[in-house]
């Protein structure tokens, strides 16, 4: 069980079922448009305007494999293109045609090279689509918006999460010209700052079959109105990460209209419950670690729950899983286990871990009605 100390309530989380114009949503046929408003400020305010759908895509073979390849993908503006690099793991069980895939924008980070990372899915039928989504937009607050995706767009004012989610439609469509994925099967998955990527890439392109965003922090998957301080791992006292860290530290990863609450969360006109509501009612998996404080473990599990209520609404409540493993923050080979699992299960049927659903913690009052 997971010792906490201090429980920060700021406010109530902003009502996902009325409308703006104060009308209720009642029905699967009012959520549509609910759905836009909900965009508008979880998407728009949150990230700021997302570039579009490119004019091109181009794919050119670098090297071909029988089990991995890399691909260059150019897209965007032909007069501006974007371009970066895909290596696409091929399972041993599907030597021809098209495989279900993993779509994961963290290879600017270290586990890719780790066997117990990527090798279960492989074994198992399951294929990976990896990228580095810093070649897309580097992650440096000093290097400002030189990247050939913020030239190329000039008047759309996202940060680096939205030019970073941006890739993984791109490698889709990549895969898809390829003609090597499974379209019932498609999974977007990351890490930290890549799990907040892979988040929002999975509310924008509704393709991905299961949005699988892990440890994401404030800026995704939280709670920006709850802060929790607890003991960790190693028995120190940290708090989670609040509104004020987030745009202090990484501003440019943002939208900029989000500087207007840094020191007031409470009235930001949603919650991370807005995203990940989004998501519904196609598959939705938040992962988090018990001990990873600063992703607010108490408050990703109150938006998770506030979110269940849209489920619900489309009848859709088999399609939001959850849990929390043991341990700090870092992308584990537990994390994987757990996404193949759900996968299989999607795909195949196979029972579900037991491991879902565990709450680690007493569970504090809600801070949303139930629909």
């Amino acid at each position: 069980m997971l010792d906490v100390l201090e429980y920060k309530v700021l406010g109530n989380l902003p009502d996902l079922f009325t409308n703006d114009n104060g009308k209720k949503v009642v029905s699967r046929e009012d959520w549509e448009s609910r759905r836009a408003e909900l965009y508008r400020t979880a998407v728009e305010l949150q990230y700021g305007k997302l570039p579009p759908k490119p004019e091109f895509l181009e794919v050119e073979p670098l090297f071909v494999g029988s089990t991995w390849s890399t691909y260059r993908i150019l897209s965007g503006k032909r007069e501006m293109p974007v371009s970066f690099v895909m290596r696409v793991g091929r399972p041993a069980s599907a030597p021809e045609g098209s495989f279900p895939v993993i779509v994961d924008g963290d290879g600017c980070f270290g586990y890719f090279t780790r066997s117990e990372f990527i090798e279960p899915p492989m074994k198992a039928g399951i294929g990976w689509a990896l990228f580095d989504r810093t070649e897309i937009a580097p992650d440096n607050k000093n290097a400002g918006r030189s990247a050939a995706i913020y030239r190329a767009y000039p008047e759309y004012d996202f940060g680096a999460i939205g030019a970073w989610a941006w890739g993984y439609s791109r490698c889709l469509d990549a895969l898809i010209k390829l003609e090597l994925v499974d379209l019932s099967s498609v999974t977007f998955t990351g890490h930290s700052r890549g799990g907040k990527t892979a988040m929002l890439a999975g509310v924008c392109d509704e393709r991905a079959t299961i949005v699988n965003p892990v440890e994401t922090c404030a800026g995704s998957c939280s709670c920006y109105r709850t802060q929790t301080t607890a003991i960790d791992a190693r028995g120190r006292i940290k708090s989670s990460e609040m509104l004020s860290d987030l745009m202090r530290n990484f501003p440019f990863w943002m939208g900029q209209g989000m500087q207007e609450y840094v020191d007031h969360p409470e009235k930001l006109p949603f919650d991370s419950h807005f995203l990940k509501a989004l998501v519904a009612p196609r598959t939705l998996f938040v992962a988090e670690a018990l001990h990873d404080i600063w992703a607010n473990p108490l408050g990703s599990w109150m938006t998770t729950m506030a979110a269940g209520e849209a489920y619900k609404l489309l009848d859709a409540e088999k399609e939001l899983f959850w849990y929390y493993r043991d341990g700090g923050h870092d992308h584990a080979a537990e994390d994987i286990q757990m996404l193949l699992n759900l996968i299989l299960h999607k795909k195949d049927g196979i029972p579900l871990s037991e491991n879902f659903f565990r709450r680690p913690f007493k569970a504090p009052e809600l801070l949303f009605d139930k629909h």
